[in-house]
């Protein structure tokens, strides 16, 4: 039942996303199902040392770095709230530490490349299909908004008068985010060759499939990665290498940390941060090519 309970504290007051809730619940699926099967406990007599042999467990069965730190992250959010409602008296997570993970810096296409690809047309032409897959290219290059939130924008969103759109970030947190005229128009093209499709069922989603059924996660991955694939040979070509090309590029060209922060809807700047590595690291390779003493 105390799963049950953090859940609906998670959904209700925290306002996380279902399929965050959805990463919770399986954490704490595996983590229960180990601790019955290995102890033979409830969650709520679970000590640090339980805690230890759940780690080793998955480092035991190849489980990476990331996926267990969060699972522990998943365990220490749900012993907290624990704690706070009085069903046990201390945490078992005090004493348990984190495997460390190497920072990995965040993946991005050059402008170049992207530019190639948009800006040609040899890979697009004025099928509906065509246009909404450079629309979805677009959009993720020039907002930096996450899969999410591309997914759940509707065409009220977009404020074309001001040029704006509105999207609803990570925890229901909404803000707004400029565009080009350039995309603007393209959004209202998009709009337009939508509307003439005459598709049978509406959805209120803006993205849809050549059916005009609502658009979902491995739909739009699937575009993004055909698409970036005529222009990048690296190994990542998703949605979020996108919002990182967005972010780079922003920073590259003299962009405030602190504005970048709200355009990409971090909820603090040390999230930011991790592209200031990316800069200095493109300064670092000019200099290297251009300087006679490198």
């Amino acid at each position: 039942m105390t799963v049950e309970q953090f859940l609906t504290y998670l959904q209700h007051e925290k306002r996380y996303s279902s399929h965050t809730i959805q990463s919770y619940q399986t954490d704490l699926i595996q983590f229960e199902d180990f601790i019955r099967k290995t102890f033979d406990l409830p969650l709520v007599e679970v000590k640090h040392v339980h805690v230890r042999d759940f780690m080793v467990y998955m480092m035991d069965n190849k489980v990476g770095e990331n996926s267990v730190g969060r699972k522990l992250s998943t365990l220490r959010s749900f012993y907290k709230f624990l704690l706070r409602q009085n069903i046990i008296s201390a945490s078992p997570m005090t004493l348990v530490k984190a495997p460390k993970v190497p920072k990995k810096l965040p993946v991005f296409i050059d402008d170049a490349k992207l530019d190639l690809l948009l800006d040609s047309d040899e890979f697009f032409d004025d099928s509906f299909p065509s246009v909404r897959d450079k629309l979805i290219i677009e959009t993720f290059f020039g907002t930096g908004m996450r899969l999410a939130e591309l997914l759940s924008l509707k065409e009220g969103d977009i404020n074309f008068y001001d040029s704006t759109i509105r999207v609803m970030g990570k925890r229901s947190k909404e803000r707004v985010i400029p565009i080009s005229k350039i995309l603007a128009e393209q959004l209202k093209d998009y709009v337009k060759l939508k509307t003439l499709q005459n598709f049978d069922n509406k959805t209120g989603g803006l993205i849809v499939t050549n059916k005009g059924d609502e658009a979902y996660p491995a739909f739009v991955r699937s575009i993004v990665q055909r698409y970036l694939t005529y222009v990048s040979t690296q190994d990542k070509k998703s949605p979020h290498v996108l919002r990182h090309s967005y972010a780079t590029s922003l920073l590259n060209r003299g962009a405030d940390l602190n504005a970048i922060k709200e355009l990409l809807g971090h909820a603090s700047l040390a999230a930011t941060q991790v592209y200031t590595h990316n800069s200095v690291e493109r300064l670092k390779t000019i200099y290297k090519q251009a300087h006679p003493k490198a």
